[in-house]
Formats: structure tokens, sequence, C-alpha cells
């Protein structure tokens, strides 16, 4: 029996994973901000957890060890959404959602590897988006938490190797959750007309994609459970096909840039 520890496992996608690890026969130390509409189970602990309050993030890895014993698998799904032109994202809408994305990610991952690097073995899985790795108007300020998600990741993958500790990072596209719900989404109070044509349309496109998302979010649940059982897990993990399509036309066009530009990329080393 695994023990599994998700953050922000009150609703959306932590809620359903934690449902989907205690259908699998593991535990899970469940946390929140408010783990109250958490439904009780024999095998699972809920907390409160804030995971920009890096004592409570330890003191919640503490309880979960006092209580089961390991933490083999961490989800670090805690996260929000912030919707508006980068040049309207103030300075404190910006610092909130790396506070939480970002930086809570950070501490609870401080807290609980020490855990992992004791036993030699665990599995950290950084829920990231598709945003992570394609950027688009309206979610400059949010795509920038989830790029590095993906970086620290990325770095995480390569250092715990070794240790025999995985690291994945998850890119999901849109599944439908209450991601473009109020509930997980932020707005910024700055609105600038000259961006009406690229951030006016993706606000009228997520207001009308809302409960509207091609992802289920269930099956992703299910996905995750599968990752956590890998021998060999992958460092990024993409997950429908609005995200694979999304990649391979990055792909498209970085190739097309590099191509373009290739001489002068080669022509700053020294002779």
């Amino acid at each position: 029996m695994k023990t599994w520890f998700i953050t922000g496992a009150s609703r959306g996608f932590g809620a359903l994973i934690t449902e989907a690890v205690l259908l699998s026969g593991d535990a899970v130390v469940a946390t929140a901000r408010d783990p109250s509409s958490i439904a009780d189970h024999p095998r699972l602990l809920k907390l409160p957890l804030d995971v920009t309050n890096e004592a409570q993030a330890r003191g919640a890895a503490a309880r979960g060890i006092e209580e089961f014993e390991r933490i083999d698998v961490l989800v670090n799904n805690a996260g929000y959404g912030l919707l508006g032109a980068v040049e309207e994202a103030n300075a404190l809408e910006t610092e909130r959602v790396f506070a939480t994305n970002v930086f809570g990610l950070l501490n609870v991952t401080r807290a609980v590897l020490p855990y992992m690097r004791r036993r030699r073995s665990g599995h950290v899985v950084n829920m990231s988006s598709i945003g992570g790795y394609a950027s688009s108007p309206g979610w400059g300020i949010y795509c920038a938490t989830k790029f590095a998600v993906e970086g620290i990741s990325e770095a995480l993958s390569i250092e715990l190797a070794p240790l025999g500790i995985h690291a994945t990072v998850v890119e999901p596209g849109y599944f439908r959750t209450t991601f473009l719900s109020a509930q997980s989404l932020s707005s910024t109070a700055a609105r600038i007309d000259d961006y009406a044509d690229t951030v006016g349309k993706m606000r009228t496109f997520a207001a009308a994609a809302n409960h509207q998302q091609p992802g289920d979010p269930q099956r992703l649940a299910q996905v995750i459970v599968q990752l956590a059982a890998a021998r060999k897990p992958p460092t990024r993990l993409a997950l429908g096909r609005d995200t694979v399509a999304a990649i391979q036309k990055k792909h498209r066009e970085v190739e097309r840039e590099l191509g373009l530009w290739h001489s002068v990329s080669l022509s700053t080393d020294f002779n």
C-alpha cells in the first residue's frame, strides 16, 4: 500500500485523484485550505494546508508520516489561474498567483522530500498545464507560473534519479473541472481596450468553454494512479488531444524560427 500526499484535494483534480487513489487501495494524506468537504475514509487523513505557509506544509508532512509512516507519492495539485494581459496584471495579483503555484509547490516539495530521500524511493507529481509548455494571450502570468513548474520539475527529475525518486510534470489541456469558474480562476482588475482583440477574445472563449471542455477529469485521475505505478515514469506527461496538438504546433513553430535565424544564432560564438 502506497501513501499519497495530495494538495488542493477538496475539489477539481485533487478531489478526483484522491477518490481514485482510495479506490486503488492506497492511503491518502488529503490537504486543502478547508478540508471539511473531503469525505472521511479509513485510509485517509485530511489536513488543513495553505501551501504558501511553509511551516504548515512541514507540519502536514510530519503528521502524514506519523499516521502512515511513509509518503510514496506527492501530488502538487494546489493552484489557480489568472486571466488577463501581462500589462493588466498588477504586482499583487502576480505575486499571489506565484505564491501559490510556484512558491507553494516548492514549500510542499521541500517538506516531503526528506522522507522520500530517507527511504530512497518516491514519486513527485507536479500538476502543470499546456500553459506550462506553450503560452497564449490572456494567460501570460499564469503560464509563467507553470513554465516555472516545468523547469523545477525537469531539474528535480535529474537531481532525484540517483536517489531512486522520480519526478513527473503533468500537462493537462482543457478538462471539465471548475478551473474556468470563479472558484479557481481570477481575472485582473484592470481591462485595457487595446487588448480587446487578443485578451478580450480569450475572455469570451473562456466563458463559453466553461463546463464544455473536452477532457474527462475522472480519466485524468485514473491516469495519475497509473503513472504512479509505472516503473519508468516520464519526466513530462501531456494529457488531452488539445495539449498534444498544441505541443506539436509549438515544435513546428520553434523549428521554423530556428531555421530562419540559424546563421544569426551561430554567429555569436568566438571564431
